[in-house]
């Protein structure tokens, strides 16, 4: 319909073409052109002002009816006072713009518009009350206001006194305000009548609307008598449409119960709200202002002056920043003498500044609005509280008084009407912030602000559902799920908040330089007062009242660096709003009634109860039976609650959030090792939790993953707890160790159910085997809720978890039996025959591991399947060495059930290899699986040597199997790759070579004919000999091995010797023997080292040195070793004197048998003499037998350098 546009719109340029008839639009167009602003160039001083239109129910505009001359006003036209769509709702009233303004239109407009609240407007107001406050210096009339203050934005109503005060003669409220108003402000207060000049304008003013509106123009007289009873109707219409006052005790119960309810006096009943930019101020203002179309201008705003009486400011200032607000480009006066039309005149808004008497500098009017702002924003600084702006009639100075405060000292708080609408304003604004929280939280200070002083103003018994929510929502602004923050990272929510009022900031005196905002000097006086302007003309000062007073945000959000505070702080607004839940409920009594069919819980113990696995199990049943229950929704509530009420949805929230925080400093408790805390802590997570299902009619999939969580660390707790039983008593004193605050949450737990749900899951129990037994059943549980519904799929990662815990559990679990059952087998010592204590033992031990490997390999984890695997292996090692018998050593034969379990042992650690499949996976792993197979192999082959089972294998085939299990045993011994096992892996090569060794040896001697196989087991004896030898030289802390083996190699060949006939022969087997006495003194080097330390040593005292020293000689050992080498040293070089001697007298010349023979003699002659000597200490000997190896090595070289 044309380019027209509704006011809010960006008018068109001066000069546009004048529209003609109705100019209309429709209400869509309106609202789409009211994205737009205009900035205005008023004389010449440039002021900035943009209109937006938020909302508007006007209907579509229509072209005025210009008057013919000489119409007279006085008569009615016949329309007037009848309901009129084109004056919109103020079509029954005198006239829209000049009604009065009710007490809470700021609150109606804020409940509309709750996005700017708060945040970016700085005044919500009726535009009455705004042009109300720009003429103050201009005027001399009364003001009176009431300011509450909303985050940073300030809502201004109008608070007529004498009405309030009417209305407190017969309801007896607000007593205490009227005596301090007589008292300190008007003491000859008495309500003014208006004249009756006053209502004979207004009834002009609206015959004149209603004229224009009439489009015929033709005045219809009517008697005088009638026009008197429309006199009077017209009055009474306009005091019943004045302020409505809501009752201080009779809030509506819509509003106490449903915050998003209107209240009387609470609606937004403005044809328009526009969002109007003044300069830098931002506000949010109604206005009923009738517009209409036609003339240059698509929207005009139509006036009525007696022609008599010229314009003066503040009327000039009325129509310009009317128009202003509502973004009118023109003002159409028309001009009357006693009613009678005279003429009309078109004025610019622009140009009305300028008007003849009515001149006023705009610049001015800037400085006063952006003065007033600065005063209230440094003064109203309180959430929640009601201030009044007052200026008396004819006085110049302006007083803001805190009626919240003065209401305190004297009455119930609850007196203040004001009180529960901007409660609930509060709520509301910090629900709209709620909802955009993830957007932004840096605001989480002030959310928090809001609603702890919307708690305040609050009644605990009459608005429950307001408390419970919003301590509900103070409770979701701590994210426990949330990594704690560094302390000195850049956190939103460490940010103190531009917004943000302190709730309990001490009133200090403010001033600037020029001392605005000092306090009365007659005390009697302005006492009362927060601040006060001394004389209205300061306002027309440029940026006299420009706030240097910064206010103290000291509602940023508050930091808790402790996980613990945190969570606390939470629980403490959970407890309060549980607290408001369960007293909105009513019942006779506190407690609920007893059901029949429900049994009482008792705190004695019942046997299923118990620490036992098998008392455990009938309550893992049961808890399965009433998760699959829950699946269904059964509803099980004790206090009666009903489902779907507020109190119920509410509950469960609020139950929901206590059972997180409980998790979180369980979770955070663990982690410190306060294992009795961390358990008290997960037993009321569990307790709320368990709550919750008896509540909960449909169980959501994301409160299953929870519970499952739950119960995985339980499982942690409880194995934490078996495996530090040193510390018992500290933990059971943490355990049941109690707060105030959690007995109250546990109580309001109780009035809903017996909370007994996992009563088995959180016994501090002092039995072992009963802590991991528990432990295992929390993890089956958490599993077996994983496989409720598809959470498994959903949470792969939980469940890796859990299935990786239940596998280490069972492991714990196996290994614990398998410890016991070698305990059983250690007592043993009587009794050949394994017992049914140890065989019920191993199977249980079995058992575990077999279900833990299954856990693992179900999750492709060869690394742990490996670790579980070489435990079953040790396992049947245990089952092995039971079978070993304790009876006569003498008898002993390795039986076939020990065969039987090393070789399953076998194929347990080969399973684990296998599922390593290389050493790169996991090599300490890897490493442990070869040492213990190596092992096992050693002990069956050591086992089958010394314990030879002749009654049942012939001695070739034993000897066959022992060597085939020693080289597999050298096979799995890695000596070459340097790591801490490497010394041992040497020591277990070396010792298997000498073992070889020895028993080819022990063949030789025993075997006869089989030349063949003599010579083999000759070269093999002496191969693993050497073997050994070379092994237990690289080893420090073996000497007496080392030395046995030499000895046995001398043995060998003196064994050998006794074959050879020729003396060449047999002095060239005594070369090599003496060739190997003299390799000996590596071994004696390592003893005389360690018999010199230990000498050194201390008698008694430094223990610790002791204990670091290398493991101390076996004393008998070395002598036993010492005296067989003296005697065999002896021998040899006895053996060596004769042969040599005889050799000398058949052949002479022999230089070099010559020297030999008398190095020979010599060392011979000093080994006896020392041989001899039979008080020589351990050291002596060891040092001669030093000192004469020295001499047999340097003989022998001599003779050789002679060879040569």
């Amino acid at each position: 319909m044309g380019d027209a546009k509704e006011a809010g719109a960006e008018g068109p340029p001066a000069g546009a073409a004048a529209r003609e008839g109705l100019s209309l639009l429709s209400q869509a167009e309106s609202e789409e052109s009211s994205a737009q602003g205009s900035a205005l160039f008023l004389g010449g001083n440039e002021v900035k002002s943009r209109a937006v239109v938020k909302y508007s129910s006007a209907p579509p505009r229509t072209a005025f009816a210009r008057l013919e001359e000489k119409t007279d006003l006085k008569l009615p036209p016949a329309n007037w006072l009848r309901e009129s769509a084109k004056l919109g709702p103020a079509g029954t009233t005198i006239l829209g713009n000049s009604k009065k303004s009710k007490p809470f239109s700021s609150f109606g407009m804020a409940y509309d518009f709750i996005d700017s609240v708060g945040n970016d407007v700085d005044v919500v107001s009726d535009s009455e009350n705004i042009k109300k406050l720009l003429k103050i210096p201009y005027s001399k009339s009364h003001v009176s206001m009431a300011v509450h203050r909303i985050g940073r934005t300030l809502l201004l109503d109008e608070l007529d006194i004498q009405e309030l005060f009417m209305r407190s003669s017969q309801t007896g409220d607000w007593t205490w305000l009227k005596e301090f108003y007589q008292r300190l402000i008007d003491q000859k207060w008495q309500r003014k009548k208006k004249s009756k000049e006053h209502w004979y304008q207004k009834a002009i003013l609206s015959k004149f609307l209603y004229y224009s509106i009439n489009g015929d123009g033709a005045a219809q007289p009517v008697s005088s008598t009638t026009e008197q009873q429309e006199s009077s109707s017209s009055d009474q219409t306009n005091d019943s449409e004045g302020a409505s006052w809501p009752a201080p005790f009779e809030m509506p119960s819509s509003v106490s119960e449903d915050p998003s309810a209107s209240s009387q006096g609470l609606k937004n009943d403005f044809v328009r709200n526009i969002l109007w930019t003044f300069e830098d101020i931002h506000m949010l203002v109604g206005s009923n202002m009738p517009i209409f179309g036609g003339g240059r201008y698509p929207a005009v705003s139509l006036r009525l002056r007696d022609n008599n009486k010229p314009i003066n400011v503040l009327t000039g200032i009325d129509y310009w920043l009317d128009n202003l607000i509502c973004n009118v480009p023109e003002l159409v006066m028309c001009f009357h003498v006693n009613g009678i039309v005279q003429k009309y005149e078109m004025i610019k808004t622009e140009e009305i500044p300028n008007l003849e008497n009515s001149n006023f500098s705009t610049k001015v009017i800037k400085d006063i609005a952006q003065n007033i702002l600065s005063f209230l924003k440094s003064n109203c600084t309180k959430e929640g509280h009601t201030y009044w702006l007052f200026k008396a009639s004819g006085s110049d100075i302006v007083k803001l008084y805190d009626l919240t405060t003065l209401c305190e000292e004297t009455e119930d708080k609850y007196q203040n009407p004001f009180t529960m609408p901007v409660a609930i304003l509060l709520y509301k604004v910090a629900c709209n912030m709620m909802m955009k929280k993830n957007q932004n939280k840096k605001h989480y200070g002030t959310i928090r602000t809001l609603l702890l002083n919307c708690l305040k103003l609050l009644d605990k018994s009459r608005h429950p559902q307001i408390i419970a929510s919003a301590n509900y929502m103070l409770s979701e602004l701590f994210q426990l799920d949330e990594p704690k923050k560094e302390e000195n990272s850049e956190s939103p929510l460490n940010e103190n908040s531009d917004e943000s009022y302190s709730e309990e900031e001490e009133e200090m005196p403010d001033s600037d330089e020029n001392g605005s905002y000092s306090t009365s000097s007659d005390p009697s006086d302005d006492s009362k007062a927060v601040a006060i302007i001394k004389s209205v003309g300061e306002l027309s000062v440029p940026e006299k009242y420009k706030s240097i007073h910064q206010i103290r945000p000291s509602c940023a959000f508050p930091v808790c660096h402790d996980t613990e505070e945190r969570c606390r702080l939470v629980l403490s607004y959970v407890l309060e709003g549980l607290k408001s839940v369960d007293s909105s409920i009513k019942k006779e009594s506190d407690l609920p009634a007893a059901d029949p069919s429900t049994p009482i819980p008792l705190k004695y113990e019942d046997e299923s109860s118990r620490g036992g696995p098998e008392g455990l199990e009938k309550q893992m049943a049961l808890f399965l039976d009433k998760m699959g229950s829950l699946q269904k929704g059964n509803y099980s509530s004790q206090s009666g609650m009903i489902p779907g009420s507020w109190q119920h949805k509410m509950k469960l929230q609020l139950i929901l959030k206590s059972s997180k925080a409980y998790y979180v400093l369980s979770d955070a408790a663990m982690s410190l090792q306060k294992y009795g805390r961390a358990l008290r802590y997960i037993k009321l997570a569990l307790q709320s939790h368990d709550t919750y299902c008896c509540l909960c009619t449909n169980m959501l999939s994301e409160v299953l993953l929870f519970l499952s969580q739950y119960l995985t660390l339980c499982g942690d707790i409880q194995l934490m707890l078996a495996q530090n039983a040193n510390n018992r008593a500290a933990h059971l004193e943490e355990f049941h160790y109690q707060t105030k605050e959690d007995q109250e949450i546990l109580h309001s737990l109780h009035r809903e159910s017996s909370c007994q749900g996992f009563a088995w899951a959180t016994d501090l129990s002092t039995d072992l085997e009963s802590q991991l037994s528990v432990s295992c059943k929390c993890y089956e549980a958490a599993n077996e809720i994983l496989q409720f519904s598809d959470l498994k799929s959903q949470n792969p990662e939980h469940y890796v978890q859990v299935l990786k815990r239940m596998g280490n559990i069972r492991n714990e679990i196996g290994v614990f039996y398998m410890n016991q059952a070698a305990a059983l087998q250690s007592e043993r010592v009587v009794s050949k025959s394994v017992s049914a204590a140890e065989q019920q033992l191993w199977k249980k031990s079995f058992s575990c591991f077999e279900k833990g490997i299954h856990n693992f390999e179900s999750i492709e984890d060869a690394t742990n399947a490996a670790l579980l695997l070489c435990n079953t292996g040790r396992l049947m090692r245990i089952c092995a060495q039971a079978h070993c018998g304790a009876g006569d050593e003498f008898k002993r034969e390795f039986s076939p059930e020990e065969g039987l379990y090393y070789n399953k042992a076998i194929d347990y650690y080969l399973k684990a290899l296998r599922s390593l499949g290389t050493r790169d996976i996991h090599p300490a792993v890897w490493d442990s699986v070869n040492w213990e197979l190596s092992t096992t192999y050693f002990t069956m082959a050591t086992l089958q040597q010394d314990y030879a089972p002749l009654s049942r294998k012939a001695q070739e085939q034993i000897e066959k199997e022992v060597s085939e299990a020693m080289m597999k045993s050298l096979k799995y011994c890695d000596v070459d790759s340097v790591s801490a096992r490497q010394p041992l892996c040497q020591y277990r090569a070396a010792t298997i070579h000498h073992r070889l060794a020895s028993m080819y040896h022990s063949c030789l001697r025993n075997q006869v004919g089989d030349e063949h196989l003599r010579k083999q087991h000759r070269v093999l004896a002496d191969l693993h000999y050497s073997k050994a030898a070379k092994l237990f030289q690289l080893l420090k802390d073996a000497p007496c091995e080392l030395l046995r083996v030499q000895l046995e190699r001398v043995a060998f060949a003196e064994f050998q010797m006794t074959s050879q006939n020729s003396n060449v022969g047999k002095l060239k087997t005594l070369s090599g023997a003496l060739n190997i006495m003299v390799r000996t003194e590596h071994a004696f080097q390592l003893i005389q080292k360690e018999l010199i330390e230990e000498l050194g040593q201390p008698k008694s005292g430094d223990a610790a040195v002791a204990a670091d020293a290398s493991p101390s000689l076996n004393r008998e050992e070395v002598m036993k070793l010492l005296s067989i080498f003296e005697s065999r040293l002896s021998f040899l070089l006895l053996q060596s004197i004769k042969l040599l001697s005889s050799t000398k007298k058949k052949t002479s010349n022999n230089m070099e048998d010559d020297a030999v023979l008398k190095t020979n003699k010599h060392i011979y002659s000093q080994l006896l003499r020392a041989t001899a000597n039979k008080t020589a200490t351990l050291l002596e000997r060891i040092n001669v037998i030093i000192h004469l190896l020295g001499q047999l090595a340097a003989g022998s070289a001599a003779s050789s350098n002679a060879v040569q």
